[in-house]
């Protein structure tokens, strides 16, 4: 596959193998695009789901696994809205203004062909060219949200839209190892599900969408027991599904 800007590809995609699938696994905001914001935010959820993108790589390590992962900050375009959603390239997030996203329809059309239109005609092309067994969709979400102190006790959620096959296998299957699982919690994948929807759902492609609670993946030796759990959670499921 080409390189592009706006996505990596890690290991080998391989047909009947997995596919791990990260929108958001980069906070990266090209040099040419100034967002006009704190850059500590960087750093913080609005911008990047914290820790995917090390669970990815080590994932992609193994044989049968390649990781697809998005290349830039959702600040900068967010690879898992619709390209008319008014998210899509956010003006603001979580309360914070985002003042270099205020741009006329040409800049933003030309935003959207510059990162969005790549990223999804790739991710098409490698499933059509190397079609998995199952695509896991990795995010990450926080332990509580800045606007609540309510905290989310979920340790995995298990997401889906209207292809429940492989989270109702995935389910007890994290139980079982004593985690604290989330069915369609903290939030529904029926809410926010673009890119599974677009790849998978439309296309009848098994998937598995799976959050992880950031905190549960802070460093590298917790990325590497993710892995390692992720890794044999979706051979189980392959399996089961074929």
């Amino acid at each position: 596959m080409t390189p592009h800007e706006a996505f990596r590809l890690l290991g080998k995609p391989r047909f009947g193998g997995i596919l791990v699938v990260s929108d958001h696994a980069s906070n990266r905001v090209p040099e040419d695009i100034v967002l006009g914001i704190d850059p500590a935010l960087l750093n913080q959820h609005i911008a990047v789901d914290l820790g995917v993108a090390g669970v990815g790589a080590l994932l992609a390590e193994r044989p049968g696994i390649a990781a697809f992962q998005g290349n830039i900050s959702r600040l900068v375009c967010d690879l898992n809205r619709e390209p008319h959603a008014p998210a899509v390239i956010p003006i603001a997030s979580d309360g914070h203004a985002i003042p270099g996203n205020a741009l006329d329809h040409a800049a933003h059309q030309a935003r959207l062909e510059r990162f969005h239109t790549p990223y999804h005609a790739a991710l098409a092309t490698l499933l059509d060219d190397s079609p998995p067994a199952l695509v896991l969709s990795l995010h990450s979400f926080t332990p509580q949200l800045a606007t609540s102190d309510e905290a989310r006790p979920w340790q995995v959620a298990v997401l889906y839209n209207e292809d429940d096959r492989a989270a109702r296998l995935a389910i007890p299957l994290l139980e079982a190892e004593g985690l604290c699982v989330g069915d369609q919690l903290p939030y529904s994948g029926k809410l926010l599900n673009y890119t599974m929807n677009r790849h998978c759902e439309a296309e009848g492609r098994p998937y598995l969408g799976i959050e992880l609670r950031q905190d549960q993946i802070a460093t590298v030796l917790q990325q590497a027991e993710w892995a390692g759990r992720l890794a044999k959670l979706c051979n189980e499921v392959a399996l089961k599904l074929g």
